[in-house]
């Protein structure tokens, strides 16, 4: 369900995606803004004092990536930066928000999937995991290795996303904790408990039940340890600083795997706000950068959804007129070149996502391209008569993913089930790879990050143009493959 945009933002009309929206440019005249500032090397040791002398106050530190999160109501905050020393970047914090709420529920969407029984009154949905059957080989792989047992973890996958439903029945058995990163006051409910992972949203449930469910549903690893790091709010976005301050956590905590369905885009060169200003995107490409190597070094294998825009993630320059042409009423202007993040940043596994009825298409959301994407995973879409016809009330809601969902939120659009969800996107692609380098580690635990990469892109099971394409990369990704 991952989208994104020109900073970072989700898919609205396709899935539950996250992304980055310019909600942080519009309230670029407020009377508090947020920034991110990377230091050329270590932060200094008064780099608060620097800070607060430039005219702003840090709010979140992370020192071990040599960076912060300042706020400041100084209009002219980031020229005053220019005179800080050991600075290499700062610009306006982005927001990623989850923006599939978007879709009205009330016109085509009102079609709800109703033959499927509710939990209540089934054993197992295994019959409805197309996608969990083909990837794992109609279960063989459980032969080979589910991620440990019922009492011990063999290996753990880190989940930054909305959190989790710490009570499903599917998961809780899987659940070794985690962290909130949501600041205080952000809503009424968010207090800045740092042991407040309880999903306000759905997605991060949804996510973390491909990759571990045990119960009506099965995740790739059924016995893979769980760890979330909860980075979004009900109905707001998330800084990327927060998700930053995740992923340097999740290392900390020793995961073996850190899943991302998350993304957004940054622009590389300057661009414009109502036509004031000089903005580029550096700093966050920089935390972007600092964090995951941070991870990756440690020994943590990172997989991030490819998103859902359609765009072509080796031409730049289309990711530019994507921007403009979506943020340009905004006030917005973009020139030269972008790159996706944090798809596009090196030492991650990106994955586009596959269907149910084609072996030779991705699905119709799905970003693509040669250098960006190393495999396919089943994300589900909408089946093949909406794909030829794009016909809204033609949308077969079967062929999305059946995942685990927040037992306290009312049923998802898609279905009238309770407990359960039917959604799609590379949100739903990314963590079936996420659970498949859990259980390469569980079976291999000396395995380094760029072999546990490799060894799923070798096993991939070649779809689309024969060998490496821009669409499946190496292929689609296969836990019994890569197992056997």
């Amino acid at each position: 369900m991952k989208r994104k945009l020109a900073f970072a933002v989700l898919s609205g009309l396709l899935t539950a995606s996250l992304f980055v929206a310019p909600g942080s440019f519009v309230s670029a005249k407020s009377s508090s803004n947020p920034y991110l500032v990377v230091f050329k090397n270590d932060l200094p040791s008064d780099y608060e004092d620097l800070i607060e002398e430039a005219g702003g106050e840090v709010v979140r530190a992370l020192p071990e990536i040599g960076a912060v999160e300042i706020k400041s109501n100084e209009r002219g905050f980031l020229k005053n930066l220019k005179g800080v020393r050991g600075i290499q970047a700062a610009n306006i914090a982005f927001t990623h928000k989850l923006d599939y709420k978007k879709i009205d529920r009330s016109a085509a969407d009102g079609q709800p999937v109703t033959d499927i029984p509710q939990p209540e009154d089934i054993d197992s949905y295994w019959e409805y995991q197309w996608d969990m059957q083909r990837i794992t080989n109609d279960g063989k792989s459980y032969d080979l290795e589910t991620g440990g047992t019922s009492r011990k973890h063999k290996a753990v996958v880190g989940v930054i996303d909305s959190g989790i439903d710490p009570d499903h029945p599917d998961l809780r058995d899987n659940l070794l904790g985690g962290m909130n990163f949501v600041p205080a006051g952000i809503d009424s409910s968010e207090t800045g408990d740092p042991d407040d992972i309880r999903d306000r949203d759905g997605h991060g449930t949804h996510v973390a039940g491909s990759i571990a469910g045990n119960g009506k549903i099965k995740g790739v690893g059924p016995n893979l340890g769980l760890r979330v790091y909860r980075v979004f709010p009900e109905n707001e976005g998330a800084s990327t600083s927060w998700i930053a301050a995740a992923i340097i956590q999740a290392t900390d905590d020793e995961v073996d795997v850190i899943n991302m369905s998350i993304g957004g885009f940054d622009a590389i060169s300057r661009y414009t706000f109502q036509g004031e200003g000089s903005y580029s995107d550096v700093a966050d490409i920089l935390i972007w950068k600092r964090a995951i190597d941070y991870a990756v070094k440690k020994g943590v294998t990172v997989v991030v959804a490819a998103g859902n825009e359609s765009l072509n993630l080796n031409n730049p320059t289309e990711i530019t007129r994507y921007m403009n042409e979506t943020y340009g009423d905004l006030g917005f202007e973009f020139k030269g070149a972008s790159k996706e993040v944090p798809g596009q940043v090196p030492g991650v596994i990106t994955v586009s996502s596959s269907i149910e009825w084609s072996e030779d298409e991705i699905a119709f959301y799905s970003n693509y391209g040669t250098r960006s994407i190393d495999v396919a995973a089943p994300g589900g879409d909408n089946g093949p008569i909406y794909a030829e016809t794009g016909d809204l009330d033609q949308r077969d809601f079967h062929y999305r993913a059946l995942s685990t969902w927040p037992t306290y939120l009312d049923p998802y659009f898609t279905s009238n089930l309770h407990d359960y969800a039917l959604l799609h996107g590379t949100s739903m692609a990314a963590p079936k790879v996420a659970g498949i380098a859990g259980v390469i580690k569980a079976a291999n635990p000396d395995m380094k990050p760029s072999q546990v990469a490799n060894l799923i892109k070798k096993t991939a099971i070649d779809m689309g143009k024969r060998g490496t394409d821009q669409y499946f990369g190496a292929g689609e990704a296969n836990a019994y493959k890569a197992l056997k």
